[in-house]
Order: structure tokens, then C-alpha cells, then sequence
């Protein structure tokens, strides 16, 4: 399985920032016009059916191009999944579209993500680095639209599961999506699992990406290259899976036959129940 010196990989210019932000939300209206309305308003997050996945997209973008949340939509702080302000605001969107056709809302899709591509298309690769707030605290813009491919795949997933469409589990837009969690990974061992100092970790991705994962407990936890021996620990699934479970998805227990775990079992076993890590 590969393994660089760089195990996150480099940071994506202006140029292939768009060009994969395009790729994905071009994968994704094409997946939309295939579904009938019966798979539109299947369930796919807690609290939201595809169209309401849909429509957190959308918004998303229309907030990027400078609109406003529509304030005032009943229920908006009340739904259990809303959780924080930012929440809220996305349930706004998610509830002022709510009446649109499933074409309407596509045709929606298709033209904001059109004004984003021309937005950024016409940006410096200065004023994409300029600082800005991100979902993961003060960095770039071009660090913000990182996180917009990361977002809008793992939505995209969310369809897919919720319509029995499985796809699109390898590639660049995937590629760049793992590289959100690869980036994590401290944070997931270090505090998600709690390994002790000294802990040697390992995850196998067994395919359709393919990857060996290490991270080494020093004082702190740090996504390394490779190790300076065995893993205390280590585990051993599917890049999709991985994903899936990273991004609170699934619940573990519903994958445990689906990973391998190796070394010291009680370690491995964390490590297997506690990959989540986005809100």
C-alpha cells in the first residue's frame, strides 16, 4: 500500500481547488437527475431526506455567494439535529426550501454551484489564501473551499447510501475528501481515543484507495510516514468505510465485522469505536 514522505499530501492550488470542486458537484446533479421522487424523499441524516440534503447544499452555496439565511422559519431551532447557531442557520435554508420541486431544487443546484465555479475562477490564488473563518477555525479561503469538497462528497455519500446508488468511492474528489480526515488523525487518536504516550497506531485502507495510516503518541499525537516499529495497534478496513465512519455516518457497532483489528485489543478496539470526529 502506498506511503509518502507526506502523509496528508500537499495543499491544492486555486486551479485544482475548482477544478475538483466542479467535478463533484458535476457528479452529484448527475446522480440527482437519475432519482425518482420516491428515492428524493427517502431518509438520509437524521431529521433530513434527500431533498433536505439537497437543499443544506444549496444553501451552503448561496451563503458562500453572499446571500442571507432566510430568518423566521418555524421550527428551525427546535429539530433534535440542531445542535449550535451554525446548525440553525443550516436548517433555515434547509426549511425555506423545503417547498421546491425536486427539479426546482436540482435547477437550484446547478446554478448557484455555476456562480461559485466563476466566483472562484476569478479569484487570485493571493485572495484565495487571504484568512478567512473555516468550519475547522481561522485559516484561508482556500483552506474553507478544502473543506467544501470534503462536505459536499460526504453529502453526496449520504445520497447514495440513502438511494442504494452506491459509487464514486475512488478518484480525485475522493482522494481529496480522505485527505480532510488523513488531517485529523491526530486529534482522532490523540483525543477521540485517548491512546496512551508512546502508542504506536496504525489503519490499513484496504481499497478502493488505498493506504497504511500511522500515528505516533509522543506527548502529543501526529500523523507520521512510517514507524520506528510495530504498531501498538492497528486496524485494518475500506477507505469507504473509513470515511463512513469518520464522519459519524455509521454507527461502529455495525461495522465491527468489517474491520480488523490487530496488537493490543483493547487499543484496537477504541481505535475501531471511536474514528468520528466531525460535528
Amino acid at each position: 500500500m502506498p506511503e509518502s514522505s507526506d502523509p496528508a499530501g500537499e495543499r491544492p492550488g486555486k486551479d485544482r481547488i475548482v477544478a475538483l470542486l466542479r467535478q463533484e458537484w458535476s457528479t452529484l446533479a448527475d446522480l440527482l437527475a437519475e432519482l425518482s421522487d420516491e428515492q428524493w424523499s427517502r431518509p438520509a441524516l437524521p431529521g433530513w431526506d434527500v431533498h433536505d440534503v439537497v437543499a443544506h447544499v444549496v444553501g451552503t452555496e448561496r451563503m458562500l455567494s453572499g446571500e442571507q439565511a432566510p430568518a423566521g422559519a418555524a421550527g428551525a431551532d427546535e429539530a433534535p439535529h440542531v445542535r449550535n447557531p451554525v446548525g440553525q442557520a443550516n436548517e433555515q435554508w434547509v426549511l425555506s426550501l423545503r417547498s421546491r420541486t425536486h427539479a426546482e431544487l436540482l435547477g437550484d443546484l446547478r446554478a448557484v454551484t455555476a456562480r461559485r465555479l466563476a466566483a472562484l475562477e476569478a479569484m487570485s490564488e493571493e485572495e484565495l489564501r487571504a484568512p478567512s473563518w473555516t468550519p475547522a477555525g481561522d485559516a484561508d479561503y482556500a483552506r474553507f473551499m478544502e473543506i467544501r469538497i470534503f462536505d459536499c462528497y460526504m453529502h453526496e455519500q449520504d445520497i447514495r447510501v440513502a438511494v442504494g446508488l452506491p459509487g464514486h468511492d475512488d478518484g480525485p474528489v475522493a482522494e481529496a475528501a480522505l485527505r480532510e480526515v488523513v488531517l485529523a488523525l491526530g486529534y482522532i487518536v490523540g483525543k477521540r481515543v485517548g491512546a496512551p504516550d508512546g502508542s504506536r497506531v496504525t489503519i490499513r485502507l484496504t481499497g478502493p484507495i488505498e493506504r497504511q495510516l500511522h500515528v505516533a503518541v509522543d506527548g502529543r499525537a501526529r500523523l507520521v510516514a512510517s514507524l520506528d516499529g510495530p504498531p501498538t495497534a492497528a486496524i485494518a478496513l475500506s477507505s469507504s468505510l473509513f470515511l463512513r465512519l469518520a464522519g459519524g455516518r455509521l454507527d461502529p457497532q455495525a461495522a465491527t465485522a468489517d474491520i480488523t483489528r490487530e496488537g493490543d485489543p483493547a487499543l484496537a478496539e477504541r481505535l475501531a469505536g471511536n474514528l468520528a470526529y466531525t460535528i
